[in-house]
């Protein structure tokens, strides 16, 4: 088998936040598909001030001993490299976006799905507008901008429209929380979506996968809910300490895999795939659902990236289905070779 060379994708354009959450899972990704006789591993290294760097590895003295550069000089390097397969590994807005849309313009395969997919999915009013049109119930809601006064009653969450991370995001279950609910939303993004809040029952995630043409729907991932934390919240998947930042949500009491068995499984899948005909996805998508006391299944919002680090949901989900994480990545660097382009 031919040895690949990957480029991994790494940091932000945005802020260090982003960057640190880039690294934490590209280093895992790095470390668990190590494996000279497959991959030859090339690292590019974006930073806040839109610099790039090609370090030897992510450890904190290789990026510091790398070589800072604009872009016209990466895209130098990257076109003088012979680069298979793009793995793109930022979670900040331009890198899901402008950073693949580059990669288009330059001829250069990646996994996952193209800028536009990721735009729309990101905005998460226009993402439940498009799955809604395809049958697939979502929250009622209103798009506010600054300004604007919102006219559902409590109990309701707030969001902004463009941020992840569950960053911003505020349950109200009075009038009186409303603006300072508002105020936290609209630090984090020019937008903000208020939504009537679905009564407790569970809250789940599903991946879909692309496998041999068909759409897979992978075992769930169920978070938990209940009176004393109704949403998730951002200390619910990330934290820091000294410094550092870690994931929160994989301890098993905060999140665990679904036994396949259980009723609500195809019926989530079935949605998923719904989800990801709708918004035009590839090779892989993430949606979240509530569902209420009833049964009754709610889109929440989609979540299109993956690290391929073993943490990540969409690879525990695979390892939860018997695919492996290096199954994984070759079903779908093979998709790409197979189409023979990056679209």
């Amino acid at each position: 088998m031919a040895v690949r060379r990957i480029l991994h994708l790494v940091g932000s354009a945005d802020d260090d936040f982003h960057g640190d959450l880039s690294c934490l899972y590209a280093r895992d990704c790095l470390t668990a598909t190590a494996d000279p006789t497959r991959y030859d591993v090339l690292i590019a290294y974006i930073t806040p001030d839109r610099l790039w760097r090609f370090p030897a590895s992510l450890s904190p003295d290789d990026i510091a001993a790398a070589k800072p550069m604009p872009l016209f000089e990466a895209i130098e390097v990257l076109t003088t490299q012979t680069i298979d397969v793009m793995l793109p590994q930022m979670f900040c807005l331009p890198g899901m976006t402008h950073y693949r849309a580059l990669f288009d313009v330059l001829q250069i395969s990646y996994i996952g799905n193209p800028p536009d997919v990721m735009a729309l999915a990101a905005h998460k009013a226009r993402a439940k507008a498009i799955v809604a049109a395809t049958g697939v119930k979502v929250p009622r809601g209103e798009l506010l901008r600054s300004g604007d006064v919102p006219t559902l009653l409590p109990p309701v969450v707030v969001k902004p429209a463009s941020a992840d991370n569950s960053l911003g995001v505020t349950f109200v279950n009075d009038l009186a929380d409303y603006e300072a609910a508002l105020k936290i939303a609209f630090a984090h993004a020019p937008e903000v979506l208020v939504e009537d809040y679905i009564a407790l029952g569970r809250e789940v995630r599903c991946g879909i996968l692309v496998r041999d043409g068909e759409l897979m729907g992978l075992p769930l991932e169920e978070y938990r809910v209940d009176n004393q934390t109704p949403i998730r919240c951002y200390a619910d998947k990330l934290k820091r300490t000294d410094g550092d930042l870690s994931l929160t949500a994989k301890d098993g009491m905060k999140a665990w895999i679904v036994n396949v068995d259980d009723p609500i499984t195809k019926q989530v899948q079935a949605a998923a795939k719904q989800c990801h005909a709708a918004l035009g996805c590839r090779h892989y998508s993430l949606f979240d659902f509530r569902i209420d006391p009833q049964g009754q299944i709610w889109f929440l919002e989609a979540g299109l990236y993956c690290s391929f680090s073993p943490k990540s949901v969409v690879v525990s989900m695979a390892r939860a289905a018997g695919i492996t994480l290096d199954e994984l990545l070759g079903t779908l660097l093979n998709q790409i070779v197979d189409t023979g382009s990056c679209k």
